[in-house]
């Protein structure tokens, strides 16, 4: 997910308390996300540490320029042993090589040759993945141009909201796609202008995607970037879908709980802070949204069952895992890179192989992640939750 798809973890938290689920709609919907929330299930829940590798790992290569790619220009990378990598002998890879077929659908040039064995050893015995990888793979140490290898990791989810074709009966928040005139006129009215002004309500006439209940949750939503729908449609059924990013009206984000500890309104600016003076100030709400200018716009796409066990497409361009994919900064490592991220900390305890396959805006540095945790409310509330240290390892081909 483009833009602000990331921006949250940075300076706003994730929202997870405005976007509850009824229990009669989740029956509606059980056939389709049965496979879906199985496969999420297990990487919301904080994760237990991993004990470090026992057997010593073949010794480094020569430092030197990478194979099939420009070294990056904004991060040092080390060659290390396999050994240096908490956690690898004991990682379920299998859960990983999902995300890497995923990138094998639009490799970077370096990976080209290895999606062949990729695809083969899908079926394969992690004993045996894991010695491919220390055959094919070079461990590689991410560093800051300084020398520091010390980061932050925070997470980013989906929504998952009700929401109608037309308005009415509470329904009454648009989820627009893009204006025709977007791409003429930059930047685009702020959000408090689409609200209020006459000629940006007309530029949006018929444009509504569908209609949400809270407009903290729509804000939610447009800060994560994309979001899935349980839809009532006009008939009275009910269907899932997806709406992805598809633009920004091209003015700054600023965050709202930014907003709220500038103002002295609140002290605890996580989401639950941020709720709690939400349901104290109704009256202020409004205020509070037209704080942050940046507006999203989306496109719909179709939700099917197998679409519904992975993420939204991220900027590399395929679906994310929900665990197995981070957000990077692709000057500090490339889309479509393994790499191994050990972080710990409250919410999670994580020594796993990840795939880049996204980035965001707030997303900046050598040692930077944001950690893909799902859809829904437990994987919003993880998220939401997850801010801690972080230590990545970039795994190039030989």
């Amino acid at each position: 997910m483009p833009c602000d798809a990331c921006a949250t973890a940075a300076g706003d938290p994730t929202g997870a308390e405005f976007l509850t689920t009824k229990s009669r709609l989740l029956r509606l919907l059980a056939p389709l996300l049965a496979a879906a929330l199985v496969a999420a299930c297990s990487t919301r829940a904080p994760l237990p540490a991993a004990p470090p590798a026992a057997t010593p790992a073949p010794a480094p290569a020569p430092t030197g320029p990478l194979t099939g790619q420009p070294a990056p220009n904004k991060s040092r990378w080390v060659p290390v042993a396999w050994s240096e990598l908490p956690g690898f002998d004991a990682d379920a890879l299998h859960e990983a090589w999902n995300a890497w077929l995923r990138s094998c659908e639009r490799p970077a040039p370096a990976f080209v040759p290895l999606c062949g064995d990729v695809r083969r050893l899908s079926i394969a015995s992690g004993e045996e993945q894991r010695a491919w990888m220390v055959e094919r793979l070079q461990p590689y140490r991410v560093e800051s141009l300084e020398g520091t290898s010390d980061g932050l990791l925070t997470g980013y989810f989906e929504p998952f909201l009700e929401a109608a074709r037309q308005p009415g009966n509470g329904f009454d928040v648009p989820l627009y796609r893009p204006p025709a005139d977007l791409t003429t006129r930059r930047p685009w009215y702020t959000r408090q202008q689409i609200d209020t002004l006459p000629e940006a309500r007309a530029q949006l006439a018929g444009r509504a995607i569908a209609w949400v209940r809270d407009p903290v949750a729509a804000l939610v939503l447009h800060i994560q970037g994309s979001g899935r729908l349980a839809v009532r449609e006009a008939d009275g059924s009910t269907r899932l879908v997806r709406v992805a990013f598809a633009g920004t009206n091209d003015q700054p984000y600023k965050s709202v709980g930014r907003w709220l500890l500038d103002q002295g309104l609140v002290r605890d600016a996580t989401w639950p802070g941020i709720s709690a003076w939400t349901q104290a100030n109704p009256q202020r709400v409004q205020e509070m949204l037209w704080a942050n200018p940046r507006y999203v716009f989306f496109r719909e796409e179709p939700l099917d069952a197998l679409d519904a066990a992975f993420g939204p497409r991220g900027a590399q361009g395929v679906p994310l895992t929900p665990g197995r994919s981070i957000a990077v900064d692709r000057l500090s490592i490339p889309y479509g890179t393994p790499v191994w991220l050990a972080s710990s900390g409250p919410t999670a305890q994580l020594s796993r192989l990840v795939l880049a396959q996204d980035t965001g805006s707030a997303i900046v540095g050598a040692v930077r992640a944001d950690y893909f945790t799902g859809w829904g409310e437990q994987a919003g509330d993880v998220a939401g939750r997850l801010k801690q240290n972080l230590r990545l390892w970039a795994l190039w081909p030989k």
